[in-house]
């Protein structure tokens, strides 16, 4: 990308020096990890219904609230590997690989993983709280995302200019189309929806990367995170325990 730095003389004509910076280029192999592993449980799930005419795999993962007031806890998670049908998975690893692949890049592997798992898991805390109907899929990590690309956008919006604006009401956009238009049809578990996303706001606020510009011994610009690892700690830890504790609220009343 290009950025364009201030005049380093306050008050200077001069016109702004215009710089080429070195984007991350890691593999976002956590991304296709993900998409891959999904994949195979869906495939665990067709041949499950082909042989024992029983969806096993969604039985064992998908959120029940009754099951999960039983003990089954891991359900707040396991549900985001298991889909309803062709369409549902297609429609979600398509989206996981359209957002998940950059912002793993911009998130490095350890928090886009956190990210997404933590996403799954906020999502299906306020499905706990607010629908009684059972519900699987990867859509409330993945609208982890959504939220989490629109906090980074804002966060280092001095690095990107006027195309932050723009950017991210898009994002708004389709988070809005999702969650009043598409979650307004029948058996869409929008909770989950809403719970995701604002999960995915809420952690990627407190861990998200903040950038600087800084040279590299190469001589090219290169993007560095100015993010102390303990506050990305500190943050996760903290939205784990809010929403963990909404569960526990959740479970017992």
């Amino acid at each position: 990308m290009n950025q364009e730095p201030p005049p380093t003389t306050p008050g200077s004509a001069s016109a702004p020096q215009v710089i080429r910076v070195s984007l991350p280029v890691s593999a976002p192999y956590v991304t296709y990890a993900i998409i891959g592993v999904t994949v195979f449980v869906y495939v665990l799930q067709l041949a499950s219904q082909a042989y024992f005419q029983f969806d096993l795999p969604a039985a064992l993962l998908l959120r029940s609230n009754e099951l999960i007031r039983s003990g089954q806890l891991w359900r707040l998670v396991s549900s985001a590997l298991v889909h309803g049908s062709l369409v549902h998975i297609g429609f979600n690893m398509y989206a996981l690989f359209s957002f998940g692949a950059a912002l793993e890049r911009t998130f490095g592997h350890g928090r886009f993983l956190l990210l997404y798992v933590v996403g799954a898991f906020t999502g299906n805390v306020v499905s706990l709280l607010f629908s009684t109907v059972n519900s699987l899929g990867a859509s409330t990590a993945i609208f982890a995302l959504l939220g989490a690309e629109a906090v980074f956008l804002f966060q280092n919006r001095r690095l990107f200019g006027d195309r932050v604006k723009s950017e991210i009401g898009n994002l708004v956009f389709i988070a809005a189309f999702n969650i009043f238009i598409i979650g307004s049809m029948p058996g869409i578990g929008n909770w989950g929806h809403i719970g995701g996303l604002l999960g995915g706001l809420m952690l990627s606020w407190l861990i998200c990367p903040l950038w600087d510009v800084e040279p590299g011994r190469d001589g090219n610009y290169h993007f560095v995170d100015r993010r102390p690892r303990q506050e990305v700690i500190a943050g996760a830890v903290a939205v784990v325990l809010f929403f963990g504790g909404a569960a526990v609220w959740g479970i017992l009343k």
